[in-house]
């Protein structure tokens, strides 16, 4: 029997909508006294005519940078080094580039990343008004290593007794900057024409929707998730998928459909010869018995494709490997939490022991407590810790904040931010709010 969440209702007909970056940056310009003050409430108009300031500041502000960008002269951070990248992609960043900003487009990113943007670049494209982001070494090292995993002999003079990793785990402190990077790998990926599974929420995978235990297997099917799941895969990818064959031929188990019960008289899809990954995606989106097993069976043919490189990116990777949402009722009055390994889609794609390029991200945003370091399932060289802020990467942020306005240059001075970054000990997110409350 399908079974759905009780205190999740809102998610089984609605759709998650991916975090993208709008076209322009839109604040309401209507004046403090168009938010009628409730008059049975004395603070209403003080809080409207606060937040009508903050409206009319941040048009200023707008107005400010967009005659900003008709100086050259302002793009300089500390000694005079350029602050930001005239490299053209991310392929051509080298270490020369560390430490310096690379500019994003609106179009490109929505472009490249259709699955979405994570929180944390989409509250920095906002917080600084330019979508740009900062290049790391953290990244540089990152994108390497599975540059040298795909062509060995471009290395081999440069790249001696640097450890190759095909599966990688980015771990580390709270706001030190895993989602964004995972996000800039899969961008530089698809730039390179890889074909990319990205999960920019895998959260999402265990958490709100439809489940119930397939017979078959033992485990929990999520029709759901497995529907959003390749839509997702599918809006980047189409083109690829639609050169490329099925190669695994065997009949697809059909589960429950979401809200609709089981085919009558029909327990397996057909797969032909001859049927392209497109068609096999597309037929997982639209009949919902099939979509949790084309998931699966998408991920055994990842494994079989030779013509273009493979790269599998989880992000909040930390969440399948704790409990679900999910529960199942055991007696009248208590029920058994169901770990997310017990999840048909996340027990196929969890693994790390196998020959395939992966890279997961923790999340702390989506915390579920610490997780020991001998993952299941995970090799145990993969982990990588990923750093917070250095002293040299603060020093370019905060010039860039003063760039972009979110510092007053009154009040801006080497002692000042440097204070900021060491009680913050470098983390991006708790920089970049105390530092437009700097004073001299």
């Amino acid at each position: 029997m399908l079974r759905s969440l009780v205190r999740a209702p809102a998610t089984t007909n609605s759709k998650i909508q991916p975090w993208r970056v709008p076209p322009t940056f839109r604040y309401s310009s209507k004046p403090a006294h168009f938010l009628k003050p409730d008059p049975r409430n004395p603070g209403a108009a003080a809080n409207a005519a606060i937040a009508g300031q903050a409206v009319s500041d941040r048009q200023e502000r707008l107005r400010l940078l967009a005659e900003d960008d008709k100086n050259p002269s302002l793009d300089v951070g500390s000694n005079g080094r350029p602050l930001f990248t005239s490299a053209p992609s991310l392929s051509h960043l080298a270490r020369q580039h560390a430490s310096t900003y690379f500019k994003f487009t609106k179009e490109g990113l929505n472009s490249v990343l259709p699955e979405g943007l994570p929180m944390g670049m989409v509250t920095e494209f906002q917080e600084s008004m330019r979508t740009a982001l900062l290049v790391r070494q953290s990244f540089l090292d990152l994108r390497d290593n599975f540059w040298r995993v795909v062509d060995p002999p471009m290395w081999s003079t440069n790249g001696k007794g640097v450890k190759v990793r095909k599966q990688v785990v980015l771990d580390g402190p709270v706001s030190c900057g895993k989602s964004i990077a995972l996000a800039m790998l899969v961008h530089w990926a698809r730039e390179e024409g890889w074909l990319v599974f990205y999960v920019p929420r895998g959260k999402a995978w265990t958490h709100g929707g439809f489940f119930y235990r397939h017979p078959l297997t033992g485990l929990w099917d999520t029709p759901i998730q497995a529907a959003k799941v390749l839509e997702d895969f599918l809006k980047y990818n189409e083109s690829y998928l639609k050169r490329l064959p099925c190669q695994i031929f065997d009949p697809i188990p059909l589960g429950e459909g979401a809200g609709v019960g089981w085919l009558k008289d029909v327990d397996s899809l057909a797969v032909s010869e001859g049927t392209m990954l497109y068609e096999l995606v597309k037929t997982g989106i639209e009949e919902t018995h099939a979509a949790v097993g084309v998931v699966v069976r998408l991920r055994k043919e990842l494994s079989l494709v030779k013509d273009m490189p493979v790269l599998i990116a989880i992000d909040q990777y930390n969440n399948w490997f704790t409990f679900s949402e999910y529960e199942e009722p055991v007696t009248i009055r208590s029920c058994r939490p169901i770990h997310a390994r017990e999840l048909t889609m996340v027990n196929a794609f969890r693994s790390m022991k196998h020959d395939d390029m992966m890279v997961g991200a923790f999340s702390h945003s989506t915390a579920v407590g610490k997780l020991r370091k001998d993952l299941p399932d995970v090799p145990v060289d993969a982990r990588v810790m990923f750093p917070r802020y250095s002293l040299e990467e603060a020093e370019t942020v905060c010039h860039y904040y003063l760039r972009q306005r979110l510092i007053r240059h009154e009040v801006f001075s080497e002692e000042n931010w440097k204070k900021i970054y060491f009680l913050t000990n470098g983390n991006g997110t708790e920089m970049r709010g105390l530092l437009p409350h700097m004073v001299s």
